[in-house]
């Protein structure tokens, strides 16, 4: 495919402020990098984060989107693993230094130095996007383009929560705080591995309800109701603090709540007695390239289904509202070229 001299891309200028579309130059490769003929791209909270700017310091202006799918057109000299006409993944982190100590200890996910795709690099509100080729993923091919762009940030940092939630034996029932896109996905694939879960929802959001229980779960009420049963872990994805003591006491002893979300608001203080008995409480940074294999091969063996509502591309500041409001039921993904 012939690679045009500009693109259409979304950009934002200044936190607070509504996205742009802008006529850009397409972006060239670097050594290690690949370009990157853009099918669709996920709308995830952390775009809401960043553009509200409850995460601080980013790249401006910056093409926001870090859960892309498309096809490799160019690549860098020094790009190994990608091959040109490839149909890839870009997630959320980018880069990674290679040498610092956490990256020394095959913990990437933590490194000193890392980049973020739509972050702090410039993402998929875009027709083009050039990506780090050690941070591409190949799609798996039963998924089509817009099914796939889930997988890639709701998919993959979730299932590190999922991971790190179930790590220990005997954790039969889980509990899963914040039902969208990323919980919609490991819900299909903690029902697969034998997992009983049980899912909350903003109070009174019966659409929500009956939606986690169509995806898997086996109980489905508001995030003010205790569960019938006792959770052995818990998995928080809403960005609510007031959200971490309701799954302390909704847990078991000795059981772990996850807090899978780059921003949450302030966790109230909360008394001892509600950690005792060993509980944990964890956050989860970012992903692992092994993370994103681990995932990419279970997903289509569950087979994990994705529910997704495609606006085109100049209508991303519509579907950042629509995520804000609570309107979208699973995934928002942008189409470069909608049906």
């Amino acid at each position: 495919m012939p690679v045009k001299d500009m693109m259409n891309a979304m950009v934002l200028e200044k936190p607070g402020e509504l996205l742009r579309l802008k006529v850009l130059p397409v972006p060239i490769p670097g050594p290690e990098q690949v370009l990157i003929r853009v099918h669709a791209c996920g709308v995830c909270r952390t775009d809401l984060h960043i553009i509200d700017a409850e995460l601080p310091h980013p790249k401006l202006p910056l093409i926001p989107g870090h859960e892309i799918v498309g096809t490799v057109i160019e690549k860098g000299e020094l790009a190994e693993g990608i091959a040109i006409g490839q149909r890839i993944g870009v997630p959320w982190l980018g880069y990674t230094d290679r040498s610092c100590s956490f990256c020394k200890r095959n913990r990437e996910n933590l490194c000193d130095n890392a980049r973020f795709t739509g972050y702090t690099l410039d993402g998929g509100y875009a027709e083009y996007a050039v990506a780090n080729a050690r941070y591409c993923f190949s799609i798996p091919p039963s998924f089509r383009d817009a099914e796939a762009v889930p997988l890639m940030c709701a998919g993959l940092i979730g299932y590190r929560s999922y991971r790190l939630a179930t790590k220990d034996t005997g954790v039969e029932r889980l509990g899963i705080y914040g039902f969208g896109a990323a919980a919609h996905i490991n819900c299909q694939i903690a029902a697969y591995q034998g997992k009983e879960v049980y899912a909350f929802t903003q109070p009174g959001d019966a659409a929500k309800q009956e939606f986690a229980r169509r995806v898997g779960a086996v109980w489905a009420g508001g995030s003010d109701q205790q569960p019938p049963k006792t959770l052995d872990a818990a998995i928080i994805f809403a960005p609510v603090g007031s959200l971490v003591p309701a799954a302390l006491l909704a847990t078991a002893k000795g059981g772990s709540v996850v807090c899978g979300g780059i921003h949450m608001s302030d966790i109230p203080s909360i008394p001892y007695r509600m950690l005792w008995e060993e509980r944990a409480i964890r956050s989860v940074a970012n992903m692992t390239r092994q993370d994103g294999l681990e995932f990419l091969e279970i997903a289509p063996r569950v087979p994990v289904k994705t529910d997704v509502q495609i606006y085109p591309l100049q209508d991303a500041n519509q579907a950042l509202s629509d995520l804000c409001q609570g309107k979208i039921t699973g995934a928002a993904v942008l189409a470069m070229d909608p049906p």
